[in-house]
């Protein structure tokens, strides 16, 4: 019978790529990794691993088990969390979130929560998803969920709206010939901005930077224009620090979402977590 301790091995080569790597994770010898793998291939009968000149290569076989493997242990996470909030613990919940919605949202949604009993994970729009999918996150916060193996637990209303510099003169007619400061590839935000582009029938020049806050500060001091969430700039505009451009696509309603995996049953910490955030008024209950 295949073992966890073969599976949370096979899954360090996977995440690392070599043996090498996922020994030094594991703190055990190499050969103790490949003896793990050889044993493991013996018992499925299948190979899920090949070699690849000096590296590895996942097979298509050993793909399917690593989509399973994330989800045994992801599973015994949540139990054992669960169980423990079952029996007065504390109400533990894994929140996953993009790096837009954490940035400018959670630190307002934990208030009054319990941070001690949160793991946060913060990425991309496509990593969120994927941990979700896997079981590795009890909620995700971030856009609508893609699709169907999702569902949305509460809303907020959210408007995206394009900004600028008071002293760099940006109107509508000038968007096409402007900077434009963009998230990177596999930003919800960024494939939204990309979106408005072409709704604008523009090709502007693009800067890419990695976070929000980043592009703010740069959209402050003149360095070019951005699309960005009407809730992380409530301040900046009351205080003219920065103005709203507007065009005749903007603005935009991308509302945020609190999503889980359809047809699982929410863990104890999740439940609270919703309630908490729906009793604050943050978010509507869908």
């Amino acid at each position: 019978m295949l073992s966890l301790h073969q599976l949370r091995t096979f899954l360090e080569v996977v995440q690392t790529g070599s043996v090498r790597e996922a020994a030094d994770r594991l703190i055990v010898s190499q050969p103790a990794v490949s003896s793990a793998l050889a044993s493991l291939q013996r018992t499925l009968g299948v190979a899920v691993v090949e070699r690849d000149g000096r590296g590895l290569r996942i097979t298509p076989a050993g793909e399917r088990l690593a989509t399973y493997g994330r989800q045994v242990f992801a599973l015994l996470d949540e139990a054992v969390a669960d169980v423990r909030a079952a029996a007065g613990g504390a109400s533990a919940v894994r929140l996953t979130a993009v790096t837009t919605a954490a940035e400018q949202l959670l630190p307002a949604l934990l208030a009054g929560f319990e941070p001690a009993a949160v793991e946060l994970h913060v990425a991309n729009r496509d990593a969120v998803w994927d941990r979700l999918a896997h079981g590795e996150a009890d909620l995700a916060i971030g856009g609508r969920p893609p699709d169907e193996r999702f569902v949305s637990r509460a809303v907020r209303p959210n408007q995206l709206v394009v900004v600028a510099s008071p002293h760099a003169a940006i109107d509508a007619n000038a968007l096409g010939t402007a900077t434009w400061l963009v998230r990177e590839p596999g930003s919800g935000t960024r494939a939204t901005t990309e979106a408005l582009f072409e709704a604008l029938g523009i090709t502007p020049t693009t800067v890419t930077i990695g976070s929000n806050g980043a592009i703010l500060g740069c959209v402050r001091v003149g360095l070019g224009v951005s699309l960005l969430s009407r809730d992380a700039l409530a301040r900046d505009l009351a205080d003219g620090e920065i103005v709203e451009v507007p065009t005749a696509r903007t603005p935009l309603v991308r509302d945020w979402h609190i999503v889980a995996l359809a047809g699982r049953e929410p863990t104890i910490g999740a439940r609270r977590f919703l309630d908490h955030v729906v009793d604050s008024g943050a978010f509507e209950r869908v």
